[in-house]
């Protein structure tokens, strides 16, 4: 299976930097650059009503969309369980 690029949306970046606990954006990374090698892993989400998927990694929700035409994942979204969703 081909290799997925992985694109991150600077406003996310930013979101990866205010984690504070060192471990827990280590795991949160890890799990963002596994998704170069299955995007559609087992436990990850098609949202209702958009073209995006979510995963779970610890008390973090990670928000990408998947183009397979182009081998890219573009993760646009990060956040806590509880600020993840909301407008």
């Amino acid at each position: 299976m081909a290799r997925y690029r992985i694109l991150i949306k600077s406003s996310a970046a930013k979101e990866i930097e205010k984690i504070s606990n060192r471990k827990d954006r280590r795991r949160v990374v890890a799990r963002i650059q596994s998704l170069a090698d299955d995007p559609r892993p087992p436990g990850c989400e098609k949202l209702s009503g958009q073209d995006r998927y979510r995963v779970r990694q610890g008390v973090y929700r990670i928000v990408y969309s998947i183009h397979d035409d182009r081998l890219l994942v573009h993760v646009v979204k990060l956040g806590h369980r509880k600020d993840i969703y909301k407008h």
